[in-house]
């Protein structure tokens, strides 16, 4: 085993796609020059000259862009920057990228990366901190990750560049410069898209969740277990297609679910793991369904409030807690 950073396993990642395929490239906005706002593309372009591309401040070029290199047989990898920019280029996601192999009749391809950090980051305010993966996962034709540590983040953008679907990739900010433990390259493991894993097994309540997220809840897990509850944790790292088999039968044996993210829980991507459990397992459960999300408020630039919409180990521990007591 090693440590890197998630930054450093998406580089990694980047490094070897791009030298196994000739076709792979990437543009974005300050890459050749900067290496990526997080650092994330850092010595990409001295390596492959001509395959790392600057381009202007144009979310819509970008997207439209990528979208005619990949019908063209080019596997582009497309930076947005930040998250909250997709809302720029929405048209050349929901219409052109998401619907072109379908149109086509399968004829054409879109083996197409949309890499786009997102999520919380100190003080980054209402216009840079969003978590919108929920307007995607409504979207057929995409394929939607979120990993949440460094061994995935890699895996999973190597699976994801070489789909020929368009993949959206999103990294959250406050994860690329976190450290992890990860395999040896000789030792690393194939991630397959739509495949969750069980990052803590336990027996007493299920907590499903993705992305940062996922550190805080394995935190709560850790806690709860000094308090004899045992958590089962999973990490679901594809949000569409989503292993709901992989939830309902965790579910099956515990009884309790508690879903989190960061993201708003008004139509946030919870409410689809919650309606699909409620339709498909009701019989398995003991309590209710609890999701634990932001609430519906533009993201404050105050610290002090902006702490407040974070998802919190103490409101995962105090959930659990309740859905015990239930039905003990």
């Amino acid at each position: 085993m090693r440590e890197i950073t998630f930054g450093q396993g998406t580089l990694e990642a980047m490094r070897e796609e791009m030298e196994a395929d000739p076709t792979v490239f990437v543009m974005g906005e300050d890459l050749a020059r900067q290496g990526g706002i997080f650092g994330q593309f850092t010595g990409l372009a001295d390596s492959f000259p001509g395959r790392v591309i600057d381009t202007p401040i144009s979310e819509t070029f970008l997207a439209g862009g990528g979208v005619g290199a990949a019908l063209a047989g080019a596997r582009p990898v497309v930076d947005l920057h930040y998250a909250d920019f997709c809302s720029v280029c929405m048209d050349e996601i929901f219409n052109q990228m998401a619907k072109a192999r379908y149109m086509s009749g399968g004829q054409a391809k879109i083996p197409l990366v949309l890499r786009a950090p997102d999520g919380l980051i100190t003080q980054g305010a209402a216009q840079h901190s969003q978590s919108v993966e929920a307007w995607f996962v409504h979207v057929p034709g995409l394929k939607v990750v979120a990993p949440s540590n460094a061994e995935d983040a890699k895996a999973v953008l190597k699976a994801a560049i070489r789909d020929d679907n368009p993949v959206l990739y999103f990294e959250h900010k406050n994860l690329f410069r976190q450290t992890f433990e990860v395999p040896d390259p000789e030792d690393e493991i194939p991630y397959e898209i739509g495949k969750a894993k069980v990052r803590r097994t336990g027996t007493d309540l299920t907590i499903v969740s993705y992305s940062k997220t996922m550190l805080t809840v394995k935190q709560a897990a850790e806690k709860l277990a000094e308090e004899g509850i045992s958590a089962e944790v999973i990490d679901l790292i594809t949000l569409s297609p989503w292993d709901k088999e992989t939830v309902l039968q965790s579910v099956k044996k515990t009884g309790r679910l508690i879903i989190a993210h960061e993201a708003v829980k008004q139509g946030g991507f919870g409410g689809e793991i919650a309606a699909t459990v409620a339709e498909e397992g009701f019989s398995y459960l003991k309590a209710p369904i609890s999701r634990i999300a932001a609430p519906f408020v533009p993201v404050p630039f105050a610290p002090e409030l902006e702490d407040q919409v974070r998802v919190h180990v103490e409101d995962i521990v105090k959930k659990a807690k309740e859905l015990i007591k239930k039905n003990g």
